[in-house]
């Protein structure tokens, strides 16, 4: 599986190649690339070979865990993974015992068979690698694997906020990722974005926040429970974990908090990425940082062009979008 075989909300998959001919058209001489909010790792997977180092930054456990796996520089045994591969795909799941993974999210996320192979995997990830069977890069490839794996049978629209309530098909198989080689030096980072703008330099960073009330931290409470697999107590519906990693980009101080980080970024050329959802008649949806208020931002620190291209967003709900479009920002900064 390669790093965009995955279904994530706000993914700019998409529209890769027009984000990255627009930064290769309008940032001049840039060796370096700051990936601010790095979703999935999309972004910086396609600029890579255009530099000499990347750095990408996100606050959610499970995607530094795949940036690791995809974009990390340490040694690894593919004969040490397929061994693994081939031992669990031996199992029956019909005859193995339940676990925390089919205990919580058995016939609601997953089929529950398929969430008791799931759990008996993850189990045995931690196992072998705290037994020091596994080196730390093989430990990422085989977790961001099971991630991405159980992703694509997940029962949902694609994100784990709420499950579908049917039956759940078993259909679930463990296959490896694909890690991304390359010459790049990659540095990855799992902190508060506007507190690391004010140690990285770099010449261009990409910024795309999340916008809205969607707190990305709860569309992905599976990932982030199985990633962690701390096995924290979980309620409601949807069981969820106990709340963390509340993103202040999700409330109505958006804006201030947004300023703060353009204005704390030590580069040359500034990305911004924005989607027009800001009068949505879902108000979970409706943008908290409003298109004006990102111009002014962004003026403050240099010229800004701005790009637009119609496109028909990610939508999990029966909220209608007309004419939804994507803006991108790139501003020369004036004042470094």
């Amino acid at each position: 599986m390669k790093i965009n075989n995955r279904r994530y909300t706000g993914s700019k998959y998409k529209l890769i190649e027009w984000i990255k001919d627009l930064i290769t058209a309008n940032c001049a001489d840039f060796r370096s690339f700051f990936d601010v909010f790095g979703g999935t790792g999309i972004i910086t997977a396609t600029m890579l070979n255009d530099v000499q180092k990347a750095v990408i930054n996100d606050f959610l456990y499970s995607n530094e865990i795949c940036y690791k796996a995809f974009f990390g520089n340490k040694e690894y045994s593919p004969q040490n993974l397929k061994i693994f591969v081939d031992n669990v795909s031996a199992l029956d799941k019909k005859k193995l015992p339940d676990n925390y993974v089919s205990a919580n999210y058995g016939d609601k996320y997953f089929n529950h068979d398929d969430a008791k192979l799931i759990g008996v995997i993850r189990e045995r990830i931690q196992v072998i690698y705290e037994g020091g069977q596994l080196n730390e890069r093989e430990f990422n490839i085989l977790l961001a694997s099971l991630l991405y794996s159980f992703d694509r049978c997940a029962n949902t629209v694609g994100h784990y906020d709420a499950y579908i309530k049917k039956v759940c098909l078993s259909n679930f198989e463990f296959e490896l990722i694909e890690p991304i080689t390359g010459n790049s030096v990659v540095e990855i980072y799992r902190e508060d974005a506007n507190k690391l703008a004010r140690r990285i330099s770099a010449d261009v960073a990409f910024v795309d926040p999340p916008y809205n009330s969607r707190q990305y931290s709860r569309f992905y409470h599976v990932m982030e429970t199985i990633a962690k697999w701390d096995k924290p107590p979980l309620s409601g519906k949807a069981m969820k974990p106990p709340l963390e990693n509340m993103s202040e980009y999700c409330r109505v101080n958006a804006p201030i908090v947004f300023n703060d980080l353009i204005k704390n970024l030590n580069v040359r050329y500034i990305v911004v990425t924005y989607n027009n959802t800001y009068d949505s008649k879902s108000s979970s949806s409706r943008n908290k940082i409003t298109l004006n208020q990102i111009k002014e931002i962004l003026n403050y620190r240099g010229n800004t062009k701005i790009f637009e291209k119609s496109y028909s967003r990610f939508n999990a709900g029966k909220t209608e979008t007309t004419d939804h479009k994507e803006y991108l920002f790139i501003t020369e900064v004036e004042d470094l």
